[in-house]
């Protein structure tokens, strides 16, 4: 069974907490929103690879790529995340808007992220790719409870999360 398959089994109010939700994308202005709404800082678009990047990705490989928003308590776009099945481990890359950061919504979605993931197959480790000067977001998989893995993906650090937290 894909990921995106696995994903779609989960109940749709595990989607969401009190502050954020991810959902798939379902529409053009969606699309028009990760491509072109959602702004990031100088220094992060230096270490992400672009939204169009993961966009073509889950245009050319649906099954192992599942593109969402991410929304504020108010259903508004805040984000986009796009759920990715690796080799060996689930992912994600996601991009909060520079206008919502400092607020909480970042780790908020990443929390929410690792949980839709450890409903969706708990027993498939979920693996995090991040630039080696990406001190931030090291920071903040280190606080969701990854540990850095001795192996590289290119020039990228692996931080990983084997067991899940919940049980």
């Amino acid at each position: 069974m894909s990921l995106r398959e696995k994903l779609l089994r989960v109940a749709p109010e595990a989607w969401e907490d009190e502050f954020v939700r991810i959902r798939p994308m379902a529409t053009r202005d969606d699309l028009i929103y990760a491509g072109d709404g959602c702004r990031l800082t100088d220094e992060q678009r230096e270490f992400v690879n672009p939204v169009w990047f993961s966009l073509g990705r889950a245009y050319l490989a649906p099954e192992d790529h599942d593109p969402c928003l991410i929304e504020n308590e108010r259903r508004e776009p805040i984000g986009f995340l796009c759920f990715t099945a690796w080799a060996d481990a689930y992912s994600w890359s996601y991009f909060l808007d520079v206008r919502q950061q400092g607020r909480g919504y970042g780790k908020r979605a990443a929390q929410l992220a690792l949980r839709l993931l450890r409903l969706a197959d708990p027993d498939m480790p979920v693996k995090l790719a991040v630039e080696a000067a990406n001190t931030r977001a090291q920071g903040l998989y280190r606080s969701l409870g990854f540990r850095q893995l001795p192996e590289r993906d290119g020039d990228d650090l692996i931080f990983c999360m084997e067991e899940n937290p919940d049980g």
